[in-house]
């Protein structure tokens, strides 16, 4: 059974989340505001977060920094906001996935299950892979940079992974959104260029200019030495 955290202040909603959840066979544990969130994640130790931005005391994504600066743990935010810049803002902050209100409950359990996943998924056979001063162990789910560890959340780790894994190799747009984050999510691509953002931001040397984490326009993503 996994565990998920609801963090919404509407108590009708929360309610009805928690309702459909347990009915599904997830175990529930729910916060009316952006301190009790960060509170329950630390004790109860969530496999995912469900996360509403709007927030009576914290903004969500002060939450999804707060949680960003000690966990790797899912966070699919569930707003109201449809702005682009909100959905990119989140992304760029460490959320895994973002949906809108209103919303199907199907959809909305589909992406839970897709990021419980991304973060349980049982390693590849290949071990370790070095690119340039990066070692990525796959094994262990790891990627240092010059022998010191970096923090990657499930999502950056997925999709770093898919390149690792096809080294020199082009992985087309689709590819990568097909297997990071579900055949239903083929057309978003602004989240590739977000989550490569952050990679690059982690693991290159000079993000602007990256050398290892290559973008073919138009194309896709390599991973090259």
């Amino acid at each position: 059974m996994s565990k998920v955290l609801v963090v919404d202040d509407e108590p009708a909603l929360a309610r009805a989340l928690a309702i459909n959840l347990r009915a599904h066979g997830w175990e529930v544990v729910t916060a009316a505001d952006g301190r009790s969130a960060l509170e329950a994640a630390a004790t109860e130790h969530p496999d995912v977060v469900v996360l509403d931005l709007g927030l009576p005391d914290l903004d969500g994504t002060e939450v999804i920094a707060g949680l960003r600066g000690w966990s790797p743990v899912p966070i699919v935010v569930l707003s109201a906001r449809q702005h682009g810049e909100d959905k990119v803002e989140a992304l760029d902050l460490g959320a895994d996935d973002y949906v809108t209100k209103p919303f199907a409950m199907n959809e909305l359990m589909a992406r839970l299950r897709a990021a419980v996943r991304r973060s349980q998924d049982s390693p590849p056979s290949t071990s370790v892979v070095t690119v340039g001063d990066l070692v990525i162990d796959m094994a262990r789910k790891r990627v240092a940079r010059r022998g010191v560890d970096v923090r990657l959340t499930p999502t950056e780790w997925a999709f770093l992974e898919l390149l690792a894994r096809n080294v020199g190799k082009l992985v087309t747009r689709e590819q990568a959104l097909r297997e990071v984050w579900g055949p239903a999510y083929e057309h978003e691509t602004h989240y590739l260029r977000v989550y490569a953002a952050q990679l690059r931001r982690k693991l290159e040397d000079d993000p602007a200019h990256p050398r290892h984490l290559v973008t073919s326009p138009g194309l896709g993503y390599l991973l090259e030495e």
